[in-house]
């Protein structure tokens, strides 16, 4: 949601767990532990499209900031698809950051894990937020699925740097460039690496092979967002993702996991974007589309059986 220049990854405290299992507070089931406390939006962060997570969302509490941030900051509010803070009612997430340490002047940026217990953050790294998820609270989904497994890790950590780099990273490397010459590097390496990705998945399921990992989920926040948002408002316009012949399908298939759509709101992407950089459109116009039917077919399960009879 910052310009590329400015640091927006840094973590409030380390995750300490001091004895006892960081737990995420399940209503009636654990009383205790760490909440999820300001997500913006309710897709924004690609901590909660995982399945696993989407699974502990039907019992976490989770408070979704206003897409339109104005001078006070991120605000927790009542209304279409924001809510107030359900955990200790702040009005503005920078509440949590001075309630964890007074003396906090950096930026206030989401998504935040709050632990209802020592009333502090625990970390605002999506990072290490996604990693926690996937191995700390993984006890509490119904599947043992293991999204960084041990055997992957190496090439997962290679493909993150990647895609964060030249495509999370990218699009607003372009998107905020004030010169044509980086605008236009930024943009053309954009699309390099789409286009390698896009090659890569004609032959397999998922960016590493037939297992789904973190890296796909890495990847989905920025195809998601991308017609609607950085093709024409980051000028991001080679190619849109669905002219892609497998990353349109492999977006649709990640959509349609258990869990997946529901933290999906176009409305809420496009409204924060073109609403709060005034810099790139200054008018606060947001557009009707585009139509994009995430729910169609995507027909890739029928590649783990073809991949399975040429191995055979």
């Amino acid at each position: 949601l910052l310009p590329p220049d400015i640091a927006i990854k840094h973590t409030v405290l380390p995750l300490k767990r001091e004895g006892r299992t960081l737990t995420i507070a399940m209503d009636d089931i654990v009383p205790e532990g760490a909440e999820q406390l300001g997500v913006h939006p309710p897709d924004q962060s690609r901590v909660l499209h995982g399945p696993v997570v989407g699974e502990l969302l039907g019992n976490a509490a989770v408070g979704s900031v206003d897409a339109v941030r104005d001078e006070h900051g991120w605000a927790f509010r009542e209304g279409p698809d924001h809510t107030e803070d359900p955990v200790n009612g702040f009005k503005f997430l920078s509440e949590a950051y001075r309630a964890t340490d007074p003396n906090y002047r950096e930026r206030v940026t989401v998504p935040v894990l709050w632990d209802k217990e020592k009333e502090r953050v625990v970390s605002n790294s999506d990072d290490d937020l996604l990693r926690m998820f996937n191995s700390e609270f993984a006890e509490f989904a119904s599947n043992d699925y293991d999204f960084y497994p041990t055997d992957l890790r190496e090439k997962i950590d290679a493909l993150n740097k990647t895609i964060y780099e030249r495509v999370n990273n990218g699009v607003y490397l372009a998107g905020f460039a004030t010169r044509q010459k980086p605008y236009e590097r930024a943009a053309k390496r954009l699309f390099e690496t789409l286009d390698e990705l896009d090659a890569r998945l004609a032959s397999q399921r998922y960016l590493l092979g037939q297992r789904m990992t973190e890296t796909d989920w890495r990847l989905f926040p920025t195809l998601i967002r991308f017609d609607a948002v950085y093709h024409g408002h980051f000028k991001c316009n080679l190619r849109r993702i669905v002219d892609y012949p497998n990353l349109w399908p492999y977006l649709r298939d990640l959509y349609q996991h258990a869990g997946v759509a529901g933290t999906v709101n176009l409305d809420h992407i496009k409204r924060h974007y073109y609403m709060t950089h005034h810099e790139i459109n200054p008018t606060g116009i947001v557009p009707i589309g585009p139509a994009l039917d995430l729910t169609a077919a995507h027909g890739r399960e029928g590649l783990l059986v073809r991949n399975a009879s040429v191995s055979s």
